[in-house]
This record gives C-alpha cells, structure tokens and sequence, in this order.
C-alpha cells in the first residue's frame, strides 16, 4: 500500500510540476519563429516570451544571412532552459523542378553548422512548411505535383537521416481527404507523410475546440498507427479567410480554454503530441 500512495503521489507531483496546463512533461507546446532576425534585435525579449509561455520547442527560420554565431548563441541559451530548436524552412515551389535545389542549399547550411556546434548549439530537428497546395502545379497538375512533394520528403527525410536528425512537417487537415496513386503507392496523402516523418505539426486552423478536435482526429489515429506523434496547430494571426480561423479576435485567454479542452480530450491518447501556436509575432499582439 505504501508503494502505492509513493506512485501517485509522484505521478500528482510530475503532473502539477509542469504549469498551469497541468499537461505531461513530454507533451510539446511549440510555436514559429518566422523572422529570426529577432534573434539579433531582440534575443532576450524572446528567450522570456517563449519561457513566459511554456513553449518548450521552437521552429527557427533558418535565414543564411544571420551570422551563424547567432542561431548558436540563442540555441544554447534555450537549451538551458529546456526549450528543443527545430531548423525551419520550406516554400510552394520547392516542389518546382528545380526546388530541390533551395532544399539542398537547407541541408549543406545545416551540414556544416551543425559540424562546428557544440552539442547545446545543434538543432535537434528539421521543420519543414512547404505547402505545396499554393504552388501553382497543384491546380493544373495536382497529381504531378503531389509526388514531387512526397519525393522532396523522401530526399530530406534522408538528409536529414545523414545528419541524424529528426523530420518534421507542418501539413493542413485536410490532406487526409487527398489521395494519391504513383510509383511510391496509394492511399490518403495524410498517412503517407505521418509514416515518412517523425512528426507532424496539423494545420488545424480554427477557433472552438470542437472543431478541432474533430478535424484531427483522423491524423491522430494514423500517427498512433505508426508510432508517431501529431502536434495541433492553430492561428493567432488576423485573417480574411473567416472568423472560424484564428483566435484573433477573441484573444489569448480564450485560446487557452479552448486549448486546454483538446489537450483534455487527447492526453494519453497515442499519437497526440502536443499544442503548437502560430505564431511568435502575432501570439505577442494578441489580446489578453
């Protein structure tokens, strides 16, 4: 009985040590950096948002005209205070003929950075967003342009392999209703990137939690499938796409409510993996 009461006074302490969210130590709370130049301007400032939030991952630009002692000096500070630094880049026409040329000036970057850090300045993961449904192939020739999407995560999941690194993908909901027939299968695109990467971050942009849960949990089943994990994402940005999309006009305590209601409803369900917010710049100007 003692043994008991010590277990779960020790699960109790686990749950209540990580904040106000109460969420498990391994569960993600991650967001953007889009513009890393913030690093330079304003590298303190940053460091204590992303504290002040919890985030305990962050997806970094990666701009090859920052001096690299730059991304060195914020990785370690951020890996003192827990927070995991993914290399972030990506773009529609990567999936242009030539596109794999932008993604392999991304690799040899990453190569030779990650060789000349010390262990609390390497990135511990790639990010990519390259969205290729803005690319305009995807109108005319979505089939096409649909394998040399999966092809770029083919080729980076091996770079990234090479320099043993995780890879990760931000990806819209809706690519589980998009199938796809080619050399590499068939089936719904949804699944076939959660088994070719390490994780996933779900473009699940919209404001009640209702909606969201239901709008992943498709993706959260295939993760578990394959033993993956499915990060949530949702906007806080302005937006003219509909009033349903970000948490905009509602404000960060509301967004939070709402959060907490999807980590209820997913804790302990494999392939659930966390909260991802997008993104730093807007989340700073969000109302209370």
């Amino acid at each position: 009985m003692k043994k008991v009461w010590i277990g779960a006074v020790l699960l109790m302490a686990m749950v209540f040590s990580n904040g106000l969210s109460g969420e498990a130590a391994t569960e993600v709370r991650a967001t953007w950096l889009w513009n890393p130049w913030d690093l330079i301007s304003d590298e303190a400032g940053t460091l204590a948002f992303l504290e002040n939030k919890n985030v305990n991952k962050v997806y970094v630009q990666v701009d090859r005209d920052i001096p690299v002692k730059v991304y060195r000096g914020f990785i370690e500070k951020a890996s003192a205070k827990g927070i995991k630094v993914y290399a972030l880049d990506g773009a529609p026409g990567w999936v242009a003929k030539k596109g794999y040329i932008s993604q392999d000036q991304l690799m040899a970057w990453l190569k030779s950075y990650q060789s000349g850090s010390s262990a609390l300045q390497k990135f511990t993961g790639i990010h990519l967003d390259v969205e290729p449904y803005l690319y305009s192939g995807w109108s005319t020739n979505q089939k096409a342009t649909i394998l040399a999407y999966q092809n770029l995560l083919v080729k980076a999941k091996a770079s990234a392999n090479s320099l043993a690194l995780p890879l990760e993908a931000d990806m819209p909901f809706w690519f589980d209703e998009v199938s796809y027939n080619n050399t590499l299968g068939r089936g719904l695109l949804a699944e076939w990137v959660i088994a070719n990467t390490s994780s996933v971050t779900i473009m699940a942009y919209r404001d009640t939690a209702p909606f969201i849960i239901d709008l992943v949990k498709n993706e959260v089943n295939f993760a578990a499938k394959y033993g993956k994990s499915t990060v949530v994402g949702v906007e806080t940005a302005p937006t003219d796409e509909g009033d349903a999309i970000s948490f905009f006009e509602e404000g960060e305590a509301y967004m939070n409510s709402q959060l907490a209601e999807v980590q209820a409803h997913y804790a302990g369900i494999p392939g659930y993996g966390g909260i991802a917010i997008h993104y730093v710049d807007s989340w700073k100007t969000m109302a209370p």
